[in-house]
């Protein structure tokens, strides 16, 4: 089954959000002693259809204990939810959550996986061993 792709709304939307969510952890606005020296990068968002909820994915920058840090940001929501609602006009502000971004450490799995020699071998069928 196919799912349906965001409409232009949703990406706005969505889009506004990061931008808000990145200014607010930018400007070190939550106090949590999990948060104290983390740069936080927001790397995108998904939001609901009806765009009453928003996903939020996000990389702690260096490292970090990403389970520490999605706790303090879900611990954070009510805050950073009215800090949004500041930021942005909208009839409705989401109630957001928090996930860590996967696809940095997938892209370096496959990259490990292309430059193996016995992957790049197969891929390039003129390698000699």
């Amino acid at each position: 089954m196919s799912r349906k792709q965001p409409s232009q709304r949703q990406l706005r939307v969505a889009e506004l959000l990061r931008h808000a969510l990145a200014d607010i952890f930018a400007r070190g606005e939550i106090s949590d002693k999990d948060l104290d020296g983390v740069v936080i990068t927001v790397t995108g968002t998904s939001i609901s259809p009806d765009l009453r909820s928003v996903t939020a994915f996000v990389v702690p920058l260096g490292g970090g204990d990403t389970e520490v840090v999605l706790k303090a940001l879900n611990r954070a929501r009510k805050f950073i939810r009215g800090q949004v609602s500041r930021r942005i006009e909208l009839k409705y502000v989401p109630d957001i959550s928090f996930a860590f971004d996967e696809s940095f450490d997938y892209s370096q799995s496959i990259d490990r996986l292309l430059h193996d020699p016995h992957v790049a071998q197969d891929l390039d069928p003129g390698l000699e061993k």
